[in-house]
């Protein structure tokens, strides 16, 4: 296992250097899914939300919260992203809303947390539209599914 790389030799955090790197092209796929109660799933699907459009809503709110994370998310780098594509999937089988998020770029970091950050607050948003129903949701499952390019190469999950 390689060291942290957020903390120098004191144990400081420290945003890390990429100004030596080359450019190359990245992408991350992230997942994730809202459990709920059958009757909000449906309630989502049929469009019977009195705050509108939920899926729709989420969606733009993953797309808007990548392109934030460096605001987010201390050490991060503010990245030119080329694509944030986030899609939420009813599934009446598990009673949830599957949402994925992939993020591609051409340049000296990775976009894994731009990905897991478009999940995680597309959640939050579906479960901020939909808690005066069901404030039993859950947000779960919020991984890395796959990275590709850079130093380290092609990764994905078991």
């Amino acid at each position: 296992m390689s060291e942290f790389t957020h903390i120098d030799a004191k144990g400081q955090a420290r945003m890390v250097d990429v100004s030596e790197k080359e450019v190359t092209f990245r992408e991350a796929r992230a997942e994730g899914r809202v459990i709920m109660n059958p009757e909000t799933l449906s309630m989502i699907i049929n469009g019977g939300h009195k705050k509108g459009d939920v899926i729709a809503t989420a969606r733009i709110a993953g797309i808007m919260a990548a392109k934030r994370t460096s605001d987010l998310i201390p050490m991060c780098h503010p990245l030119m992203l080329s694509s944030v594509k986030v899609e939420l999937t009813p599934n009446e089988a598990d009673s949830c809303v599957d949402i994925t998020a992939v993020c591609k770029l051409s340049g000296q970091t990775g976009v894994e947390m731009e990905a897991l950050t478009a999940v995680s607050v597309a959640g939050l948003t579906l479960y901020d539209m939909c808690k005066a129903v069901d404030k039993g949701m859950t947000i779960d499952q919020v991984r890395l599914m796959e990275k590709k390019g850079g130093k380290s190469g092609h990764w994905s999950a078991e």
